[in-house]
């Protein structure tokens, strides 16, 4: 008769690396569920376009807009820079089903997503790559898929 503890012996192994990559796609997960999502500090120089997202009371964008966020990180992470410019050059994302006010949030999201890995990177001093980064992004949004962000 099975003991009810077998199937742990038959379970894979995890990496470090892998729990760590599923532990902060759980903690991204939670900030994420706010709108906007939480930022240590907002550059004013850089990053002022996006003050009224912080100061002036605007609904949570839509699915699309954070899938399409997705792209645009991964595409960053990659190095993918012929294909960012293309998309934002272009538009392209008018073709994805947003609209033009979705450009200013979808640019937040893609910029948070990326700075939240690249973060990742410094703080584990390079031992997570871009490839794990990338990689810790689609564990964020399937676990998005899966619980559904309220409101959207």
């Amino acid at each position: 008769m099975a003991s009810r503890w077998d199937h742990l012996f038959d379970l894979k192994p995890t990496s470090l690396l892998e729990h760590l990559l599923e532990e902060v796609a759980k903690l991204l997960h939670k900030d994420l569920l706010q709108w906007p999502p939480p930022v240590e500090e907002l550059d004013l120089d850089t990053g002022g376009h996006f003050a009224t997202l912080f100061t002036e009371p605007r609904p949570r964008p839509s699915r699309a807009v954070y899938t399409e966020a997705f792209r645009l990180a991964q595409w960053e992470l990659a190095r993918e820079t012929d294909a960012y410019d293309d998309y934002m050059r272009n538009k392209r994302y008018l073709e994805r089903g947003l609209v033009p006010s979705d450009r200013l949030p979808l640019l937040l999201l893609s910029r948070w997503l990326t700075e939240q890995m690249l973060g990742l990177g410094e703080a584990t001093e390079g031992r997570v790559k871009r490839k794990h980064m990338r990689d810790c992004l689609e564990r964020l949004q399937s676990k998005l898929g899966a619980f559904p962000v309220p409101g959207v």
